[in-house]
């Protein structure tokens, strides 16, 4: 009886190590939740000239979300609110090249995934995860006959501030449990860690496995901050060739004047360029340089991990 079942988890564990994990290819979009859609549109649309490739209703002709197009695989998906004074980052999502084979290769990793890869309203492979923080992940396979690849070509004004997201923030309360969850898991590399006071780690970069887009870490110990308190930590980047053509570009836009936050640019601890704004919500969204200003790297921080992080 001990042999059959020592056989059999062994040949459990034969077929988990045998199943690949197929590419993950980027940061597909950042979900995030407005109170005010009309505002909402006001800073995507009127200050950041995104505009709407595609949106979905519900049954009675309201929004149920839309979608700003960056590039022709990147998007900003908005949600009207579900509930006041709640998290306003939905959800982040991630492409890959084969989602049933992902939502295979999950299961063997022990990821709690459906029964089966479903096709979105959109008309897109995809599916739900939970990473250890209980941020949801979307599973995103672009299909040929889907809303965005109908949009192919379409909704890409030449005014529009960046052509590409860089990376997606979230909050992690343990660096070991999020980097066994996108490391050891979905195969992120890290590929900086940064401080802002050289005592204690404030953030590290995973990039996905098969391109350059990354997660961004925004580690905290304690208490994590009140769900109205979260959006500078849960956040979307934005690469601008310059920091400073990019600031004048956003003065000169029709969104501007109802955008009462001041446009101050910084060079940050990884020795780039960026400039901060705030949606309605208080969303943040970063503009960096792509570069550092003397195009050297930044050496990662050799700090600790917050107090109470692993």
């Amino acid at each position: 009886m001990k042999s059959a079942l020592f056989l059999a988890l062994l040949a459990t564990v034969c077929s988990a190590q045998g199943v690949k994990r197929p590419k993950i290819t980027g940061v597909a979009h950042i979900a995030v939740y407005a109170k005010d859609v009309e505002a909402s549109r006001a800073f995507y649309h009127g200050l950041l000239g995104y505009e709407e490739a595609y949106w979905l209703t519900q049954p009675d002709g309201s929004l149920s979300l839309t979608f700003f197009k960056i590039n022709e695989r990147q998007y900003i998906e908005l949600f009207p609110e579900r509930a006041p004074n709640t998290d306003r980052l939905n959800h982040i999502a991630l492409e890959v090249d084969n989602a049933e084979a992902m939502r295979t290769y999950l299961a063997s990793q022990g990821v709690k995934v459906p029964e089966r890869t479903p096709k979105g309203r959109t008309g897109n492979s995809n599916f739900m995860i939970q990473d250890p923080d209980g941020h949801s992940v979307e599973i995103v396979q672009y299909e040929s006959d889907s809303a965005s690849s109908r949009a192919r070509g379409k909704s890409l004004p030449a005014n529009r501030i960046s052509d590409r997201a860089a990376h997606v923030g979230i909050l992690v309360g343990s660096l070991d449990k999020a980097m066994d969850f996108y490391g050891r898991i979905l195969g992120f590399e890290e590929i900086w860690r940064g401080s802002s006071t050289e005592k204690v780690l404030s953030w590290v970069n995973a990039k996905v496995p098969d391109g350059d887009d990354y997660v961004e870490f925004m580690l905290y110990s304690g208490p994590i901050a009140e769900p109205t308190k979260r959006g500078t930590a849960h956040h979307l980047c934005l690469f601008v060739p310059d920091i400073e053509k990019a600031k004048a570009a956003l003065e000169l836009m029709p969104g501007k004047a109802a955008y009462i936050r001041p446009l101050e640019s910084k060079t940050g601890i990884n020795r780039k360029r960026q400039l901060n704004l705030y949606d309605p919500d208080g969303t943040r969204v970063e503009l960096m340089e792509p570069n550092t200003i003397d195009g050297k790297p930044t050496p990662s921080s050799k700090a600790p991990p917050p107090v109470g992080q692993p």
